[in-house]
């Protein structure tokens, strides 16, 4: 079954979408190194706070984190929908994907807006697992989700840059060799528009710290490996800049799109680990001389996850399709993912209230999945902030913040 997109007023086919599981080698392959990681294994990293180092060395050597990667430089070169797939398959099986997403997602920036250097310099190395690039330092403690007001400072020098401010929130930065930065290079008080002013840096951890750059880490109610991190004149290279001085916001358009699809196939990868515990207990669990699967209370909140999960899966597909194509999709990203959100966080809430108090037992790990759903309304992006989105630029509405 296939189901066509059109541009408006034109008969022209805009994508092509292919229900059904795509991409069998890929999924196959991904549960074949999901299965050596069993939910004991991520109980006890959530127990110790603890990095799951030996899985994303699994997903390396597989090829799995440089799937986005061209193949000159090491990679796979598989489009976006791909990589969609993985991170669905690793959720899918209990895995916890959020360890390693990062490099997939912000490979974007340095692919498409890197110079040729810098994609020689560090492709090839991040691509065999030599480098990490799993910390992205965008939200800062007074601008939150307003990324136009950041404080963080890129002050030019004879050499470079000095770097100085602060970020949060900041996952995986002490389990990464690379960082991507945002900083302002201009004062908003000297451009014409607030999105202007604000550019990318790339820069080495290893060669940072202790140097103008502090890692803290912060204890949070999910094992997402979150920092503090703080810049204190931290000197970095003019070639640290990606692109084009004070274009952050085109660049990181495109970045952000991949990263709403992508979290957004977690998110739908991680409803299909619930639905499947919920159907499974809720056959084998017998109350009242019957299953407790038969009683509408529980059935129907199971289903009702499910249709919203296929919904937005769809919705995943056409996104990606559309980003491959190279065609604006910042709409049809943002649906998706906020798509995937509710129907994670509803197949999250039946599968707990389908285990009742079971569902609390960590040796169950609906509790810990639990926990780690609700943070899919909140990050990356908050779905009020994608309804503002929707509101405004779909729809034509006045804009709401």
């Amino acid at each position: 079954m296939q189901a066509h997109e059109t541009h408006a007023g034109s008969g022209e086919p805009l994508i092509d979408v292919q229900t059904g599981e795509d991409y069998p080698d890929v999924r196959e392959a991904v549960r074949r190194v999901c299965a050596d990681f069993p939910q004991e294994y991520w109980r006890e990293k959530d127990a110790a706070q603890a990095y799951p180092t030996e899985f994303i060395d699994a997903l390396t050597r597989a090829g799995f984190l440089a799937a986005l990667i061209p193949e000159q430089y090491g990679g796979t070169g598989l489009p976006l929908r791909a990589a969609a797939v993985i991170l669905e398959e690793v959720c899918a099986a209990g895995c916890h994907a959020a360890a390693g997403h990062a490099q997939m997602y912000t490979m974007g920036t340095l692919l498409r807006h890197g110079s040729d250097a810098q994609k020689e310099k560090y492709l090839p190395q991040i691509a065999a697992g030599k480098l990490r690039l799993q910390a992205f330092g965008v939200t800062e403690p007074t601008t939150g989700s307003d990324t136009t007001q950041l404080k963080t400072r890129a002050i030019k020098t004879a050499s470079g840059y000095k770097l100085k401010g602060q970020k949060i929130f900041t996952s995986r930065a002490q389990h990464s060799d690379l960082m991507l930065v945002l900083a302002r290079t201009t004062a908003p008080e000297e451009v014409k528009s607030r999105s202007h002013g604000i550019s990318t840096f790339l820069i080495d951890i290893r060669e940072s710290l202790g140097k103008g750059l502090e890692i803290r880490p912060l204890e949070m109610m999910v094992n997402h490996h979150t920092t503090e991190v703080f810049f204190d004149d931290l000197d970095i290279a003019a070639d640290s800049l990606i692109g084009e001085e004070g274009k952050v916001f085109r660049y990181i358009l495109d970045g952000m799109n991949a990263e709403r699809v992508l979290t957004a196939a977690e998110a739908i990868g991680s409803t299909r680990w619930f639905t499947r515990t919920s159907v499974a207990y809720a056959k084998d669990r017998r109350v009242f001389d019957r299953p407790i699967g038969q009683n509408q209370s529980i059935q129907f909140p199971i289903a009702q996850a499910h249709i919203q999960m296929e919904a937005a899966d769809m919705m995943v597909r056409r996104a990606a399709a559309m980003f491959h194509a190279g065609v604006p999709c910042g709409a049809e990203a943002n649906m998706a993912r906020y798509l995937a959100a509710e129907a994670l966080w509803n197949a999250a809430e039946a599968c707990m209230q389908t285990h009742g108090g079971m569902g609390y037992a960590r040796e169950f790990d609906v509790e810990r999945h639990w926990r780690e759903a609700r943070l899919a309304r909140i990050a990356p992006v908050s779905t009020n902030l994608i309804l503002a989105y929707v509101g405004q630029h779909v729809l034509g509405l006045p804009r709401s913040y």
